[in-house]
């Protein structure tokens, strides 16, 4: 149940995430502002993705994992023809394909392909750890880091409009999902290629991005809603 509070010390609220901040800066600049000793978030946002973050302070962060493991819900815009080493555009074009011979239905029927439980390679610019080291920090110095499939299900693949090379998508996933990943091997699926270009994750759980607060009204504010 939401309530208004301006109790920080043990809540968990929820922030609407802009764009370029990472989830970690999210959580520095809120224990700042508002004082709260101990805080973490339940869950990593991308800095290229925006959308609903939930942060959990005092003896709630012994929620963290289990908020972890609630389904999630994003949105977003991916694009044909390009890939990107990151899979999003953290990093320059890597490859130009021509996308000229893609139809709506092969679009509708190669998302079709992911729905259910699926074998997922994360993206090598990612937070995973290899041999102790984040892969990022492996791909950053040229090295290729060895990633371990791992099981994900992908409840749903909704393409919600195609304007070629664009696709609009709304996908409802397991903890551990790399949508990055999901719209990169969406183009190779279709032959073509392609990179994440924009994410929104607007649910976890039962939690809802239209319910969150924007970060700057989240730091001027007296009182916000809580769970």
């Amino acid at each position: 149940m939401y309530q208004p509070s301006n109790d920080f010390s043990e809540a968990i609220f929820m922030v609407d995430k802009p764009l370029g901040w990472t989830s970690f800066d999210v959580v520095k600049k809120v224990r700042h502002a508002l004082n709260i000793k101990k805080i973490g978030h339940a869950g990593t946002l991308d800095p290229l993705a925006t959308g609903l973050l939930l942060l959990c302070s005092g003896r709630q962060t012994k929620n963290i994992s289990s908020i972890q493991a609630l389904d999630k819900v994003y949105t977003g815009q991916i694009v044909l023809g390009k890939t990107t080493p990151s899979m999003d555009l953290e990093t320059p074009f890597d490859s130009l394909s021509s996308y000229d011979h893609v139809t709506e239905e092969m679009v509708i029927a190669a998302a079709a392909t992911f729905v259910g439980s699926i074998m997922q390679i994360p993206p090598i610019y990612s937070a995973v750890k290899v041999d102790g080291k984040r892969a990022y920090q492996i791909a950053r110095k040229g090295e290729v880091a060895a990633l371990t499939p791992r099981a994900v299900i992908i409840h749903s693949f909704l393409i919600t409009t195609i304007e070629l090379p664009f696709i609009t998508f709304k996908v409802v996933c397991s903890k551990g999902t790399y949508v990055r990943r999901l719209a990169h091997d969406l183009g190779q699926k279709l032959g073509v290629g392609g990179y994440l270009h924009g994410l929104c994750r607007t649910q976890i759980g039962n939690y809802c991005l239209d319910k969150a607060y924007s970060l700057e009204r989240l730091l001027q504010s007296n009182s916000v809603p809580i769970y």
